[in-house]
């Protein structure tokens, strides 16, 4: 299989976009408040994107990163590849939302850390409020 077949995120990279870590802030359809902008909820978002994508890109060992949305596409496919797996031995939707919730909690790695999964993609952070 080439990298070509890769699905590649579609949001522009733009100047004015917020980033951290050299990741774009993309704006997200959600009603919590955080550092990323809302999105029309009738439009697409990044992880509407990860989702559709997510079944092709699995497959692929190499992804070549052409604009830095790719590289939220690729932290967020891997997070939904953790999510399934959480998910494999919940019986009940009550189980299965509790796992999500509790992982969604937990304390996530930044760039530069011990045990994030993606070193040399993303910059370090530069202060501690980029790394939060």
């Amino acid at each position: 299989m080439s990298i070509d077949q890769v699905y590649h995120s579609s949001f522009i990279d733009d100047d004015s976009i917020t980033k951290a870590c050299g990741c774009p802030l993309l704006p997200l359809k959600t009603h919590i408040k955080g550092p990323a902008p809302a999105s029309d909820p009738d439009k697409a978002d990044i992880v509407d994107e990860a989702i559709t994508f997510f079944r092709a890109n699995v497959f692929f060992k190499n992804f070549h990163v052409k604009i830095p949305a790719d590289k939220l596409l690729i932290y967020l496919t891997s997070y939904i590849n953790i999510a399934l797996r959480r998910l494999e031995g919940c019986r009940t939707l009550a189980v299965g939302t509790k796992a999500i919730i509790e992982l969604g909690l937990e304390k996530v790695p930044v760039p530069g850390e011990p045990g994030f999964p993606f070193p040399g993609l993303f910059t370090l952070p530069l202060s501690q409020e980029e790394a939060g």
